[in-house]
C-alpha cells in the first residue's frame, strides 16, 4: 500500500512523514516521531489508553487514521509539560494514589484535563461518567475521582464546541439508496458538550417531498421506525412509546431496550422525542432527546435537528469521539433517504439491516476521509 506524505502539529511543533491509509494515529505518534506516552491497550477504542487531544478534543488515537489528521493539531501527554491544569493533575494523582501500574495514566490525565478546562467544578458523580470510556484495571478508581475532584474545585468551565465541517463534507452514504441519490442533503453538523454532561448534535436535513406530508408521516412513530436501521418499536399508547435500538461494535453488542415520550406541536411543526434505555447483557445505559422542527424549502423540506443524548458503561467510549459526526450524519442521511422514498413511494435502503453495526461505518467514514484527502 502506498504511503502519503503528512504534516501535522504535534506539541507545538510542525512535523511531516509518511504514513499509510491504514496506519492509524497512534502509531504514528509512537513509531516516528517516537511519542511513546500514547499507550496502546485494547486498539478497539475501548479502553481509552491512546486517547490524545485532535484540534483540542480528546478522541481516541486508535480509531484515527494518521492520514485523516493532514493538518490537524495533536497534542499528547507529552506536550503538557508547561501546562498549569495538567501540573495540578499530576499532582493531585500523585497524592491520591491514583496510578498504579500506570499503563491507563496517559489517556486518564488527558480526558482528566478535558474534564477540568471544559465542565470547572462539577460533582463526583458527574467526574464519574466522564471518566466512562478510560478504564484502568488497577485502582478502582476512587484516587482517580478525589484527584480530579481536587482539581475541578472552583474552577470555571470554558465552553467548547467544534464543527468538522471540513472533515465531514457531503457525501453520499454507502448505506443510503442508491435509486434516489438526490432524496435528501444534510448541512455540516455541528458538535458541542452541554455543562451537564450531555453531547449535542444540530443538523438541517434536506427531504425531498412537501412539508405537509412529511409533517403528517413524522407523527407515525412506527414509520419512523422503520426508517432508521437498529430501530424497533413494540407499543404506543398516546405519547408513551417503548421499543429498542440494536447496536454492535466489533465485540460490543448492545440492545438498548427503553421508553420514551413524544410531543408534537401541529401549529407550529415542531416535536421533541424523549428517551432512555439499558443494554442489560453489557450494561451501557443511554439517554436522550431529540428536538426538531420543520419548514417547507421550494418543493421540498428543511427538517432542523437537535440531539442531546449521554452513554454511559461500555458504550461511553464513543460518545464523545469525532466519528460520532460522521455516524450520525450517515444514520442522518440514511433517515432521510428512506424517509424520502418511503413517501414518494420508492424503495427504501434494502435489506434494512435488524442492527446497527458502527464498526462497518466506521470503515465506511474513514474510507470516505482517505478518499477525498487523495482524491481517490
Amino acid at each position: 500500500m502506498t504511503a502519503h506524505s503528512i504534516e501535522l502539529t504535534v506539541n507545538g511543533r510542525n512535523v511531516s512523514g509518511m504514513a499509510e491509509p491504514r496506519t492509524h494515529l497512534a502509531e504514528f505518534l509512537r513509531g516516528p516521531l517516537g511519542l511513546t506516552g500514547t499507550h496502546l491497550g485494547c486498539e478497539q477504542g475501548v479502553c481509552g489508553a491512546c486517547t490524545v487531544l485532535i484540534d483540542g478534543k480528546p478522541q481516541r488515537s486508535c480509531l484515527t487514521f494518521a492520514v485523516s489528521c493532514n493538518g490537524d493539531e495533536i497534542r499528547t501527554v507529552e506536550g503538557f509539560d508547561d501546562d498549569p491544569v495538567m501540573t495540578e493533575l499530576r499532582e493531585a494523582f500523585s497524592a491520591h494514589h491514583a496510578l498504579q501500574c500506570g499503563y491507563c495514566t496517559p489517556g486518564m490525565l488527558v480526558t482528566a484535563r478535558d474534564i477540568v478546562t471544559r465542565l470547572g467544578d462539577v460533582d463526583e458523580q458527574t467526574i464519574r461518567r466522564e471518566l466512562s470510556g478510560n478504564i484502568c484495571r488497577c485502582t478502582g478508581y476512587v484516587g482517580i475521582v478525589a484527584a480530579i475532584r481536587q482539581v475541578t474545585a472552583g474552577k470555571t468551565a470554558v465552553a467548547q464546541s467544534w464543527n468538522f465541517e471540513a472533515r465531514t463534507e457531503a457525501v453520499a452514504a454507502s448505506v443510503a439508496v442508491e435509486a434516489a441519490p438526490a432524496a435528501s442533503t444534510a448541512a455540516p453538523m455541528d458538535f458541542s458538550m452541554s455543562g451537564d454532561g450531555f453531547s449535542v448534535l444540530t443538523q438541517q436535513v434536506m427531504v425531498a417531498a412537501p412539508v405537509d406530508q412529511v409533517w403528517a408521516a413524522l407523527g407515525d412513530i412506527r414509520r419512523m421506525a422503520a426508517c432508521l436501521p437498529g430501530a424497533a418499536v413494540e407499543t404506543v399508547e398516546g405519547d408513551r412509546v417503548t421499543g429498542a435500538l440494536t447496536v454492535s461494535f466489533g465485540p460490543i453488542k448492545a440492545s438498548f431496550a427503553g421508553e420514551g415520550e413524544v410531543a408534537r406541536d401541529d401549529a407550529g411543526r415542531t416535536g421533541t422525542v424523549k428517551g432512555r434505555g439499558r443494554d442489560a447483557r453489557g450494561g451501557s445505559s443511554a439517554t436522550g432527546e431529540i428536538a426538531y422542527a420543520v419548514r417547507a424549502q421550494g418543493e421540498g423540506t428543511i427538517i432542523d435537528v437537535t440531539v442531546r443524548y449521554k452513554l454511559t458503561g461500555p458504550l461511553a467510549q464513543f460518545g464523545r469521539s469525532a466519528l460520532v459526526t460522521d455516524f450520525a450524519r450517515r444514520m442522518t442521511e440514511t433517515f432521510a433517504a428512506n424517509l424520502t422514498a418511503m413517501l414518494t413511494g420508492g424503495e427504501t435502503a434494502a435489506p434494512m439491516k435488524a442492527e446497527l453495526n458502527l464498526a462497518s461505518l466506521i470503515w465506511q467514514v474513514l474510507r470516505d476521509r482517505v478518499r477525498r484527502l487523495f482524491g481517490g
